[in-house]
């Protein structure tokens, strides 16, 4: 049975309280789980879209980060860009808005290179794939610190560590894999022939005529063409992510971001809100601050979040979503089953 830490704090105002307790829980994991360090450890994060209010803000890490250092392992921040348009879409302009989100305490990674097109094809051969596509600089690695944010989420009903994985790690085709199964395909209404798309495909799978034309025997799905038309000339379909079979998909994800890993997961339930980080508005929180989790198993990490939620509001919060586990499970990324070990 999987073992789940767990500090409470009463309010994200607390930041400095808040930072002590993650790296009490680390060191408290670390120790009691006999998990060997390795000497360069990321810190898989969130910035926060532009304009979001309520994502975790990168003060709460820092005594991980103290942590790392006491132990003379190098880490960065690490992150992959986003399959639609706005401040995260390529490494550039994350990288920016990652500085300006206070996120300058480590280096900053972006996994999957300036449009989404580096990444490995991690074999899992599970029920919706046989590879998933994860940004590179994640792929590599033998371990990573996953520090999620529990909150809510308008398709996977709400996110935390499992979908830290899933999304959070994939390149931009491993999004589009798990949102809509498809490729791109082009608005030719739009389309203005001006071929910044074909300079910018790894697969020289678009031709231009009078209008962009992606093949789609080449194409591979990376959608560095969506991340740079300056028109919104290439979209891809959203009907798929509507299906049950999306949470099926976000854990395979997960399962292959995880896969041959000695990941530590960390989670912060403050700011819960009905909505994802990736939001850029304000929101306002849904339920009261809990506190901070830690485990080595990404499901039972998620379902000590959804229990703790559910006894302090007396009702079920997150309802649509909860398969995901179910099926995480299944497929062995982890279990539901825990012990709770209160710090």
């Amino acid at each position: 049975m999987a073992k789940v830490y767990f500090k409470e704090i009463e309010s994200y105002s607390k930041t400095a309280e808040i930072s002590k307790a993650a790296a009490e829980l680390i060191r408290e994991l670390v120790e009691r789980e006999g998990i060997s360090l390795e000497k360069f450890i990321p810190l898989k994060v969130h910035f926060g879209e532009k304009g979001n209010k309520t994502f975790i803000k990168s003060e709460n890490f820092n005594g991980i980060i103290e942590y790392l250092k006491e132990r003379e392992i190098e880490s960065a921040f690490i992150e992959t860009n986003v399959l639609y348009m706005g401040e995260r879409t390529t490494k550039a302009k994350h990288m920016k808005l990652a500085e300006e989100h206070g996120f300058t305490q480590l280096p900053v990674i972006i996994a999957d290179g300036e449009n989404g097109e580096a990444y490995e094809a991690v074999e899992i051969n599970k029920k919706h794939f046989e590879k998933c596509k994860i940004g590179r600089e994640i792929a590599i690695q033998r371990q990573v610190i996953v520090l999620s944010h529990f909150k809510g989420h308008g398709l996977a009903g709400f996110g935390g560590a499992i979908k830290q994985l899933a999304m959070g790690c994939a390149s931009r085709g491993g999004k589009l894999d798990q949102h809509a199964n498809s490729k791109p395909k082009v608005n030719y209404f739009k389309c203005k022939a001006c071929k910044i798309c074909a300079a910018n495909c790894p697969e020289n799978a678009i031709i231009i005529g009078t209008k962009a034309k992606i093949d789609k025997n080449k194409c591979v799905g990376c959608a560095a063409c969506q991340a740079r038309c300056p028109y919104g000339a290439i979209s891809n379909s959203w009907v798929q992510s509507l299906s049950k079979s999306f949470n099926e998909r976000l854990a395979e994800y997960a399962y292959a971001a995880a896969k041959d890993k000695r990941n530590v997961y960390i989670t912060f339930a403050f700011n819960i809100t009905r909505g994802c980080d990736c939001e850029g508005h304000s929101m306002k929180p849904i339920a009261k601050d809990i506190g901070v989790f830690a485990s080595t198993d990404p499901v039972a990490i998620d379902k000590a979040c959804l229990d703790a939620l559910d006894k302090a509001s007396g009702k079920t919060v997150f309802k649509r979503g909860r398969n995901t586990l179910e099926y995480a499970e299944k497929i062995g990324l982890g279990s539901m089953e825990y012990e709770l070990v209160q710090i």
